[in-house]
């Protein structure tokens, strides 16, 4: 460890951020026990706990079979990942999807969006989500704030406007969240990973799309 003096009584088990992430996995696996998610999905997991230090997030999370092998593909293919937030675009390795040929966008600050938001009487999420679908064909959407722009991005692909890839849906808040998440749950023929209640937010979301992206490098580099 290096020899740095923070004038308390407790020092730090290490200063090493590699070695910081090592110990924190191995905390969060001892403490999370015996669960039913595949190795695939526990990557995702871990690292949302990771996030959050929230075990009751972690466990409440739901993925369909497909989901996380959609995720890689989508990245692997050059397809382009939306966020709901500008908090998901700034937290996000946005240089692994680049690499690829994609790039993460984010339309909610966009002047026009906030125009028609305005002149319809509805959310911005709303609005940039129906951007969003336009300019873009499939790819990965991540939505960890508004349950508006998951709700509308539901409703889109009911009616055949919209066909994401993969959709981590995973918003946090009071009116609509919890529920905005259970209608993703039961949405048929789309892969999601979400979870179940209140919790959730943008420091997740990014944890959760940030461990695909590397799922993704890694079969990248396993193939050259």
């Amino acid at each position: 460890m290096a020899n740095m003096n923070f004038n308390t009584k407790f020092i730090p088990v290490t200063v090493d951020p590699d070695k910081i992430y090592d110990y924190s996995f191995a905390i969060i696996k001892e403490e999370m026990g015996e669960h039913s998610f595949t190795d695939e999905q526990w990557l995702v997991v871990r690292r949302v706990i990771h996030a959050s230090a929230d075990f009751e997030l972690g466990r409440s999370m739901i993925f369909t079979p497909d989901a996380i092998e959609a995720g890689i593909q989508s990245i692997l293919a050059g397809r382009h990942v939306v966020a709901d937030v500008q908090m998901i675009e700034s937290g996000s390795g946005r240089k692994r999807f680049q690499k690829h040929g994609g790039d993460l966008h984010c339309y909610i600050a966009d002047e026009d969006v906030a125009k028609e938001a305005k002149a319809q009487g509805t959310t911005r999420a709303i609005i940039s989500m129906q951007k969003a679908t336009r300019l873009h064909e499939g790819g990965i959407y991540a939505i960890g704030n508004a349950p508006t722009a998951l709700l509308e991005l539901i409703r889109l692909m009911k009616e055949g406007e919209a066909k994401p890839d993969l959709i981590i849906g995973m918003p946090v808040g009071f009116v609509s969240a919890a529920e905005s998440k259970a209608e993703l749950a039961v949405l048929e023929g789309i892969p999601f990973i979400t979870n179940a209640g209140r919790k959730g937010g943008s420091t997740v979301t990014v944890a959760a799309l940030n461990a695909i992206s590397i799922m993704a490098d890694e079969r990248a580099k396993e193939t050259k």
